[in-house]
């Protein structure tokens, strides 16, 4: 089978979050199915390239129409392992400092920079010979790409057999633009309909997709339910996704277990396995609070979090509680984002050195070490479509304190029983249910028979990304067949 992965950043190659992180991985895993060939194409942003990959200019240009005009596009390649990773070129585009905003707000051209991606990646693969079976898209920014297939190359006999797959990461993020960016993207005003591309007077990225794609993926089941039934999940999409209903599946994430692996983990003071996890911890524990200037203390709880500063974490939730816990809690709060919670943790830290460390610019080696060195790990997201950290916490042996929505609800068990549970768990985003929780953690830290045993449980668990690999490949194939129809 031929997969052709479009998306608008994909780890190691350029990345703001988790997005990269899928779309990486995937490439990767899919490329190792038998009888899979599998390209990748990415926007080259200005800092792509260099290091470990050095970029080859694939020859040749070609053009895009962007409303009433053409702009140029080349591209650039590297070979990935067996993943063929193509870089669309266009300096007016994608050259700048950042890639989707500033910290003024996103770029004014992001409706043209992802509709230009969007063709040129449809564009690119005729350039390149490739015919895929499936194109499988991820979040808004290639949201154009199954629209395009059944318009514009309809009748275009090289797509006359491919699938379209769409994977929904984050339905807050949609793409919303002016109803006149239906006309530089090449649609006609036939196609501004409620049914199809029309979305409250303007033009949707992620509702094209969802209207026009073969198939449509999100991150975990429960996330698949959330966003249909539930308005405060589905932000708007909720009627587009219910009569999709049949062609939604929750296929949850996985991580790359070669990375996150505490027993060849370099950043950590020593090796650790489930064999070896109590000295392992304590070794990773007592270098964290020294490295921190945190008092060191093996019996003190160290609660972890590496996290994106923002109200969906639920993170206000814990500046609240945490100056009531810190007699018998140390927290390390490694994140950016939100400058009143930047602030907030900052003066926290500052006021009470020996039990808080807030570091704001983001550090790999620094989150490997809290995921290794903590306790338990906080998340009470007031939505998470899957989220990654629930799951590299539980394979470091933190057990991680989650809200029961998304992805986390899907990974992590409690019911108050150690032998059933691998962590703890909120029922809602609540000051008074956090608060319940972490009193409960204080008074089962110090029964370490029990709590050795959610330690074990959380370990065991298998976060690889096999049986979501598998479940998409079933998909992609019930999608092809239904274009062989």
């Amino acid at each position: 089978m031929k997969i052709l992965i479009a998306a608008s950043e994909a780890f190691p190659f350029c990345k703001t979050g988790g997005l990269a992180d899928v779309t990486g991985a995937l490439s990767q895993v899919f490329s190792r199915a038998e009888g899979s060939e599998v390209v990748l194409f990415l926007p080259r942003y200005r800092n792509v390239g260099g290091g470990a990959f050095s970029l080859k200019a694939a020859g040749g240009s070609f053009l895009i129409p962007v409303g009433n005009r053409v702009e140029t596009a080349t591209m650039s390649r590297v070979q990935w392992g067996k993943v063929a990773v193509y870089f669309i070129e266009n300096p007016k585009y994608f050259d700048r400092p950042g890639m989707y905003r500033t910290a003024g707000g996103d770029f004014e051209d992001n409706d043209e920079r992802f509709l230009f991606f969007s063709r040129a990646v449809l564009e690119g693969a005729k350039f390149i010979g490739f015919k895929p079976d499936i194109i499988h898209c991820h979040d808004w920014q290639t949201g154009l790409v199954p629209a395009y297939l059944r318009t514009l190359y309809r009748i275009d006999s090289f797509y006359a057999k491919t699938a379209s797959v769409f994977t929904i990461h984050n339905i807050a993020y949609q793409g919303m633009f002016p109803k006149e960016t239906l006309l530089k993207a090449g649609f006609s005003w036939q196609d501004f309909t409620p049914e199809r591309l029309e979305y409250y007077g303007g033009i949707n990225y992620m509702k094209a997709a969802l209207s026009f794609a073969d198939l449509v993926t999100t991150v975990s089941p429960t996330y698949a339910s959330e966003i249909q039934y539930r308005p405060e999940f589905g932000h708007g999409m909720e009627g587009v996704l219910k009569h999709r209903t049949s062609d939604l599946f929750g296929i949850l994430n996985g991580i790359d277990e070669e990375i996150w692996d505490p027993a060849t983990d370099t950043f950590l003071e020593r090796g650790y396995e489930l064999k070896s996890f109590q000295r392992g911890k304590a070794a990773a524990k007592k270098a964290l609070q020294k490295e921190l200037g945190l008092e060191e203390n093996k019996d003190v709880i160290l609660a972890g979090v590496v996290s994106r500063l923002d109200h969906q974490k639920g993170l206000d939730l814990l500046l609240k509680i945490a100056p009531e816990f810190l007699d018998k809690m140390q927290f390390v709060v490694l994140g950016s984002g939100d400058p009143g919670l930047t602030d907030a943790f900052g003066a926290l830290a500052a006021q009470n050195p020996k039990s808080v460390a807030f570091r704001s610019t983001f550090d790999e080696a620094l989150a490997h070490r809290i995921y290794g060195g903590s306790d338990i790990f906080i998340m009470p997201s007031r939505f998470e479509p899957c989220g990654l950290s629930q799951m590299i916490a539980m394979r470091y042996g933190s057990l991680p304190v989650v809200t029961r929505t998304g992805g986390l609800k899907d990974t992590v068990f409690y019911n108050g029983e150690p032998k059933d549970s691998n962590g703890f768990a909120i029922d809602n985003p609540d000051e008074g249910q956090l608060h319940s929780v972490l009193g409960h953690i204080i008074s089962l830290y110090g029964w370490r028979e029990n709590w050795n045993l959610m330690v074990k449980n959380a370990m065991r668990g298998d976060y690889a990304w096999g049986k979501s690999a598998e479940a998409y490949l079933k998909l992609f194939s019930i999608a092809a067949q239904r274009r062989q129809l």
